[in-house]
């Protein structure tokens, strides 16, 4: 590695799992990529529903994968590993946004090389790190697992959430029909500004009766749900002939009673899930091939845009997860490292 590099960094560390107050900056060794992987320097990472199931020990990281939080960031690479070719991107000096498989809430992340991808042209680090995770999701699960084509109704439930708001924006650029659901009358007010044909506010209405009503009973081609168990049996029901459900997170319990499986039969319905953490670094590097073909002309012309609702220095990462636990933002929550 390069000799001029430092030998410690600082990073989010935690002894035991549990409330956000339980983590606190350590010194720990920086780490060395490995056969295939570059080392960045980090400016800004993405705090993450998954970083805050794994702070509190529900969700393990990976085998060999870091045990320091953080799933996306952006920075500087600084350092390559071997086996990349000298041509390959990314070279020394880029700058780069990147899914990591851990390790983001640290001044410095290996990450394989396939799982980067320029910073969008006009973004800086804060924006660019307010990618990845949020992307990725995505585009793998609503356009690759779902195949959502020009004319097809998606339903996305958490409409406000950094995930929510992205994927609205997708959907219509794509050519699709986006319907929301949130829980407040400010945030399905965000989802139909940034481009959902309409929101739904889950607290007051029953969304399946909205979603019957807004499509003359013929139902939504793709549910993008992060819900879970309490949500199936109406999910089910909103599902047009052969629809696909995909359940990205499980927020509403992992548990499904008592649901009627005739209707997946009857109606033809494809019901699965998915987690991107454990998945092959090739299947990520081909969702960073088709987001920078499809996804990144539309960031670079303004078509798309993250939104951002707060950001903290690295020390206030507990106030970071303590905003996401209590579900009052609108958009993606950032960890800046430059003012750390």
């Amino acid at each position: 590695m390069n000799p001029t590099l430092p030998v410690m960094m600082q990073a989010v560390t935690y002894a035991d799992p549990g409330a956000p107050d339980v983590m606190t900056l350590s010194d720990v060794p920086v780490p060395a990529p490995k056969e295939g992987e570059v080392l960045v320097r980090v400016m800004a990472a993405g705090v993450n529903r998954p970083d805050i199931m794994q702070r509190q020990g529900l969700y393990p990281p990976p085998p060999g994968a870091s045990p320091i939080l953080g799933l996306e960031i952006a920075g500087e690479v600084v350092a390559r590993g071997p086996g990349i070719p000298d041509d390959a991107f990314p070279a020394l000096g880029a700058r780069v946004c990147a899914l990591s498989n851990g390790g983001g809430y640290a001044q410095y992340c290996t990450v394989p090389a396939g799982q980067c991808l320029p910073w969008p042209s006009g973004f800086d680090a804060l924006h660019a790190a307010a990618l990845p995770e949020t992307f990725f999701t995505i585009w793998s699960n609503i356009f690759m697992t779902a195949s959502m084509r020009a004319g097809d109704r998606v339903l996305i439930h958490g409409g406000s959430s950094g995930i929510g708001t992205v994927a609205i924006q997708l959907v219509r650029q794509m050519g699709g029909i986006a319907y929301a659901t949130a829980g407040t009358p400010e945030k399905t007010e965000l989802c139909t500004a940034i481009g959902a044909d309409a929101a739904i506010n889950y607290r007051t209405e029953d969304f399946v009766t909205r979603i019957a009503e807004l499509t003359d009973g013929k139902g939504v081609n793709i549910i993008l749900d992060m819900i879970g168990g309490s949500y199936l049996e109406r999910n089910l029901k909103c599902l047009a002939p052969e629809g696909r459900l995909v359940i990205i997170a499980l927020q509403g319990g992992a548990r499904a009673e008592n649901i009627g499986l005739a209707r997946i039969m009857t109606r033809r319905l494809v019901v699965t899930g998915t987690t991107l953490r454990p998945r092959s670094s090739a299947y990520k590097a081909e969702i960073a091939r088709q987001l920078e073909q499809h996804v990144w002309p539309l960031l670079e012309k303004k078509a798309v845009r993250p939104l951002i609702h707060a950001t903290f220095p690295l020390a206030r990462v507990a106030d970071a997860h303590k905003l996401m636990e209590n579900g009052t933002h609108s958009g993606k929550i950032l960890l800046n490292l430059q003012t750390s």
